[in-house]
């Protein structure tokens, strides 16, 4: 059996969209499905480590976001690849150009489409400030889920979401955490004390430094719990890239550590296991994967119970739950975290538990069992 997956987004470039599909290549491929891929072609990759079987388009930096690539929509390029490939199926893994133009060239060409739901655009627009824009991106958003067979997202309420809007299959699929990976076990001394953090509780931020992540919220939050414990005591440690990250930097309490973008196998997975608990903000997201990379390390989580993230956050259980936005609530959170061990030990040991029972071998033989009954 064979797939092709059109995608705006794919490794070297990190986000959750980009490490998911590419979890289901290999995956896939393990599986015995010949896979390829059609995504953008990104500067300084590395052409001798480069995947044969993934066809790479010429793109450029979006302004202002040069980490976003832009496609030309070469239909060319993509209808040509699927008829020298002959797939199986076609999944279009995100919704803009490499994605559009794969939907069109296979359905042209008697191809079954499938889609991924990942990220909620619609959404986003207020914090863009063209909240106008909410409704016809939405529209777009369900056209084109509604051309597929069936569509695949990760939580129940962007599943809800969808259907809402319309679209008929949509599959529950994609909620899934390298739990070997991200691991307690990574812990780092030695990296606490070269980010001088050592014998500090340190709350870590990871992501995208994007408006829609809500990291100001996070921030204040910080400086209003430092303002209530003892000097020294607690610590905010940021890493990720992006348009907001210049500005943030500039207004960040005192002593916040700014790390930049981090390489996803190593650093990554250490960082995690050195810090003490993760303060998440965002209320749009589908999934929120560095919430579960997160509780994998064994990190409590302080977040807001929106979108997919309500889906796995326990208030009291792996973390503490407080209300979307409200800065006063989060601080609150940070400070009863950063004071009482009993309670710091006790939700991570059970974010850990939660992130055990979802692995990515089971998400990815229904990921199988789905596409072969299509």
């Amino acid at each position: 059996m064979r797939v092709l997956y059109c995608t705006d987004t794919y490794p070297p470039q990190v986000n959750g969209v980009s490490v998911v599909t590419a979890i289901s290549v290999a995956g896939l491929r393990e599986r015995g499905w010949d896979v390829h891929v059609i995504a953008p072609r990104y500067p300084h990759e590395d052409a001798a480590r480069r995947d044969p079987n993934v066809i790479a388009l010429p793109s450029m930096p979006l302004p202002l976001y040069p980490d976003v690539r832009l496609v030309l929509p070469d239909y060319a390029v993509v209808r040509a690849a699927i008829d020298r490939l002959k797939p199986d199926l076609v999944h279009c893994a995100t919704e803009f150009i490499v994605g559009r133009v794969g939907q069109i060239a296979a359905a042209r060409a008697g191809v079954p489409i499938v889609t991924s739901y990942h990220t909620d655009f619609s959404r986003y627009m207020t914090s863009y400030g063209v909240p106008w824009l909410a409704k016809p991106v939405a529209r777009y958003l369900a056209r084109f889920h509604k051309r597929a067979r069936r569509t695949f997202t990760p939580s129940k309420a962007s599943r809800a979401d969808l259907l809402r809007l319309g679209v008929s299959d949509v599959e529950v699929w994609g909620c899934g955490v390298d739990a070997d990976r991200f691991n307690p076990s990574r812990r780092s001394q030695e990296l606490r004390v070269k980010l001088g953090i050592d014998g500090a509780f340190t709350f870590l931020y990871v992501g995208r430094l994007a408006a829609e992540k809500g990291v100001d919220v996070v921030m204040e939050a910080y400086r209003r719990a430092e303002s209530q414990l003892p000097p020294g005591v607690a610590r905010l440690v940021v890493a990720g890239a992006g348009p907001e990250e210049k500005r943030l930097r500039a207004t960040a309490p005192p002593g916040t550590v700014f790390l930049g973008f981090l390489e996803r196998d190593a650093a990554l997975p250490a960082l995690y296991a050195s810090a003490d608990a993760f303060a998440f903000a965002s209320t749009t997201e589908t999934l929120g994967l560095v919430v579960l990379e997160a509780m994998a390390s064994g990190l409590s989580v302080i977040a807001a119970p929106a979108g997919g993230v309500a889906e796995h956050l326990r208030d009291g259980e792996n973390g503490i739950a407080y209300p979307a936005n409200d800065v006063d609530a989060c601080a609150a959170a940070m400070v009863r975290l950063a004071t009482d061990g009993s309670l710091s030990v006790r939700l991570r040991t059970g974010a850990r538990r939660t992130a055990e029972a979802l692995t990515w071998s089971a998400e990815l033989d229904r990921l199988d069992a789905s596409y072969r009954q299509l």
